[in-house]
């Protein structure tokens, strides 16, 4: 049985999980440039060694309120991360809650995903993995974005 190591993040107290071969690294916060004109979820665009790279803010693509659950806003500022992958050709940074935890999972921890979030507009939910108590949304960032919002990522 094969071990698949994941980076897992938070948004809200709700975990997440993405395969760590997707992500090329992960960074403290800082306020991306407002780009106008751009679809909701797209805080902006930040520099990332020379490069701009789009910044897309996970919260508002899952539409996750973004009130903060625990009820303290300081709290969600000084844990917020970004986690930049590689997406086909082009970075994208995502913004998250809390990104600090890599963790190993044998391919039997991963169930498929239920038929209740299934679907068209889920496609990007590869399964749910289970260690021990803990249930993790697993995503597949290759369907996270579909062609018309890559068309747009690509005038950002």
């Amino acid at each position: 049985m094969a071990e698949l190591q994941f980076v897992v993040f938070k948004l809200g107290k709700v975990e997440f999980a993405v395969d760590i071969m997707q992500v090329q690294e992960i960074g403290h916060y800082t306020e991306p440039v407002k780009v106008p004109n751009t679809p909701g979820f797209i805080e902006g665009v930040m520099s990332l060694r020379d490069n701009v790279i789009p910044v897309i803010s996970l919260r508002k693509r899952f539409n996750i309120s973004e009130i903060n659950l625990n009820g303290s806003a300081q709290d969600a500022q000084e844990s917020t991360r970004t986690i930049v992958i590689n997406l086909g050709d082009r970075q994208i940074a995502f913004i998250v809650d809390d990104a600090s935890e890599v963790l190993t999972l044998d391919e039997n921890d991963i169930q498929e995903t239920p038929d209740i979030i299934a679907g068209v507009d889920r496609k990007y939910v590869s399964g749910i993995g289970k260690k021990g108590e803990r249930l993790l949304i697993m995503l597949n960032l290759n369907y996270l974005l579909n062609e018309q919002e890559r068309e747009q990522l690509a005038t950002v």
